[in-house]
C-alpha cells in the first residue's frame, strides 16, 4: 500500500502562554502544501521494520513513524507487524512537520487496516503522544491549531495558491528555539482573526500582508541568512514571505506563476532544496 504524507507550512504562529509543565501554548494557522513523502506500507507477521532513501532517517525507535506504529500496536493490541519504506521528499529538521506527517499517515493506515471504527479525534489524542503537530497532520488541510497543538479547528480550504519554499543547508532544533523565546519581549503578535477572514475569503494579498511567526524573533536573529532569503523572495515579486514553524524553511506566496518560476530558477542556483508548489 502506498500513502502520501503532506508537509505543512504556518500561515501564522503565535505563542500566547506557557504551561506549568513547560509546554508553550500556541495559536497558529496551519496549511498543507503539495510536497509529500511517499510511504510504502506492508503487513508482516511481527515487529516494526523501517527503511528510507534518506540516510539521516533513523530506522529504530527514534523515528516518529516507529513510535506511531508501536503506539498503535500497543493501544489496540495488534498481533501483526508492519514494514514501512519512507521515500523522503520533505526536508528534514525544516519546520515542515515531515516526521509528524509520516507518523500521522501511519496511524491512519493502521487505523484503516485494523480499527476503522476509531475516530479522527481518538487517533489525534493518540498522536499527541508522539508530537504536537501530529493531531493537525491527521486532520490536514487549512486549520486553526491551539493549545499545544491538540485543538484543531478546520477552516475553509485555502487551496491552489502558488508558493516557493526554500530550506537552507542547516537544521534547527525546535526545542532550542522555544527555550530561547522570551514571551515578554514579543512586541507584535499575529492578528489571527484577520488571517482567518483572509482564508475564508481566499484573499491571498490580505493574508500575505498579515502573516506573522513570533519564532522568527529567535531563529532569524540566530541565522541572518534567513532575512536575506525573505528579502530576495520579496524582490522577486512575492506578495509575502514567512518562516515555517521554528525554521529554517522560508516560503513566499506568488500571485503569478511566471514570477514564481523566475524566482525558483534563480534560487535553485543558490540553494539545493528549493521547491515550487501550491497549497492543497
Amino acid at each position: 500500500m502506498l500513502v502520501k504524507a503532506y508537509a505543512k507550512i504556518n500561515l501564522s504562529l503565535d505563542v500566547v502562554g506557557k504551561r506549568e509543565d513547560g509546554y508553550h501554548l500556541l495559536k497558529m494557522i496551519m496549511q498543507n502544501i503539495d510536497l509529500y513523502d511517499v510511504l510504502k506500507v506492508d503487513e508482516i507477521k511481527t515487529g516494526i521494520q523501517i527503511c528510507s532513501n534518506n540516510r539521516y532517517i533513523p530506522s529504530d525507535k527514534r523515528n516518529l513513524v516507529y513510535k506511531a506504529a508501536k503506539l498503535f500496536i500497543d493501544k489496540y493490541n495488534i498481533k501483526n507487524g508492519i514494514s514501512i519504506n519512507i521515500d523522503k521528499n520533505i526536508p528534514v529538521s525544516a519546520g515542515l512537520a515531515g516526521g509528524s506527517a509520516d507518523a500521522s499517515a501511519i496511524l491512519k493506515v493502521m487505523r484503516n487496516i485494523y480499527t476503522p471504527e476509531v475516530s479522527d479525534k481518538e487517533l489525534s489524542e493518540l498522536g499527541l503522544n508522539i508530537g504536537a503537530d501530529v493531531p493537525y497532520c491527521i486532520i490536514g488541510g487549512t486549520a486553526l491549531c491551539q493549545g499545544i497543538g491538540e485543538k484543531v479547528t478546520p477552516l475553509r480550504p485555502f487551496r491552489n495558491h502558488i508558493l516557493i519554499l526554500i530550506k537552507p543547508p542547516f537544521g534547527v532544533s525546535t526545542a532550542e528555539v522555544y527555550k530561547d523565546l522570551d514571551i515578554s519581549k514579543i512586541k507584535r503578535h499575529p492578528n489571527t482573526e484577520i488571517l482567518i477572514d483572509a482564508v475564508n475569503k481566499s484573499k491571498l494579498e490580505m493574508l500575505s500582508k498579515n502573516m506573522k511567526n513570533v519564532l522568527e524573533n529567535v531563529t532569524l536573529k540566530k541565522y541572518p541568512i534567513l532575512r536575506k532569503i525573505k528579502s530576495d523572495l520579496i524582490n522577486f515579486g512575492a506578495v509575502g514571505s514567512l518562516m515555517s514553524g521554528s525554521g529554517p524553511s522560508i516560503f513566499a506566496f506568488f500571485d503569478d506563476m511566471v514570477k514564481a518560476q523566475k524566482c525558483y530558477d534563480n534560487m535553485k542556483t543558490r540553494y539545493r532544496e528549493v521547491f515550487i508548489t501550491r497549497t492543497i
